[in-house]
């Protein structure tokens, strides 16, 4: 067994305006700082329609397809921009962790991140915002549950910003628990702890300046005991690392050995109720050193529980 890295350059042609957050040099830190790892890497592949119909309504998906622009930018909200391979490079980021889902639940792989952009966090069933446009874990999670015949999957977000598009796509469905660590206050302003779908649902909000101890506790009393008693079959990891000290969209205080250790116990959960099956997907992380190196150690414990 090994662990798959899911990538695709059309992934860099998503250009954002200048000085955006969301760059194409998140992914060159990202890949660079796994080259010298012993993975398995895969090209994503396009998303077909269908996967994405699973978790919008075909609205939303023509919408975005009407929107890309030949050339320039189009600007769907203050913060999401769409240059003209952004359809492409959504569809491909979508794709990705479709592919991560089949590898994994046939075996070609114990575990697997999909190093994608754009994230998918925040894309609600009918709106794009937050850099996102589909998505991309639920889409994901329903693949897992309506091809591969599962009957619970666990979602688990650490990106510092709340998931409030996986929640939108999730929060009627009880076959999929959603589980999110996140800075509050902070965009987008949702994910209080009383916002609990069909009881499928744990927000953990976390304070401005929220460092190791207080993250690592919150995981173990709340986020752990909740996925345990889930008991799923597939564990999707929304892996945003713009929870770092380093990070300048945010004010948390986590350093690079948090998400190694939290990648760790949720690995230990996957490796009791689902034969270590993870899957993980690229969200936020902004400052690009300290993206590399989060990502990396995240990566390393996956390779290592992959062997």
């Amino acid at each position: 067994m090994t662990t798959a890295l899911i990538s695709h350059d059309d992934c860099r042609d998503h250009v954002t305006p200048p000085g955006h957050p969301e760059q194409v040099a998140r992914l060159d830190a990202v890949l660079g700082a796994l080259k010298e790892l012993d993975l398995l890497r895969v090209k994503a592949p396009l998303a077909a329609e269908d996967d994405l119909l699973r978790a919008h309504p075909k609205a939303h998906v023509d919408a975005i397809r009407a929107s890309a622009p030949a050339d320039g930018w189009r600007s769907l909200d203050a913060d999401t921009h769409m240059s003209r391979g952004t359809l492409t490079a959504a569809y491909r980021a979508a794709g990705g962790v479709i592919r991560a889902v089949d590898m994994v639940m046939t075996g070609e792989a114990n575990n697997a991140f999909a190093a994608m952009r754009p994230p998918g966090h925040h894309a609600e069933r009918q709106t794009a915002m937050g850099f996102c446009f589909f998505g991309n874990v639920v889409i994901g999670a329903k693949h897992a549950l309506d091809h591969h015949g599962l009957d619970r999957v666990a979602i688990v977000d650490f990106d510092v910003h709340h998931g409030n598009g996986t929640q939108d796509l999730v929060e009627d469905d009880p076959r999929i628990l959603f589980c999110s660590t996140h800075q509050s206050p902070l965009y987008p302003g949702t994910g209080a702890a009383h916002e609990v779908g069909v009881d499928n649902v744990l927000n953990v909000p976390l304070p401005g300046g929220t460092g190791s101890k207080g993250f690592r506790d919150a995981i173990e009393q709340l986020v752990l005991p909740r996925v345990d008693a889930f008991a799923p079959q597939l564990l999707i990891i929304s892996a945003g690392f713009d929870a770092h000290a380093a990070d300048p969209l945010a004010g948390m205080e986590l350093q690079t050995e948090d998400f190694a250790w939290v990648t760790g116990r949720l690995c230990d959960l996957a490796a009791k109720h689902c034969d270590g099956r993870v899957v993980s997907s690229l969200e936020g992380g902004y400052d690009l050193p300290a993206l590399g190196a989060s990502a990396a150690a995240h990566v390393r414990i996956l390779e290592e529980r992959g062997r």
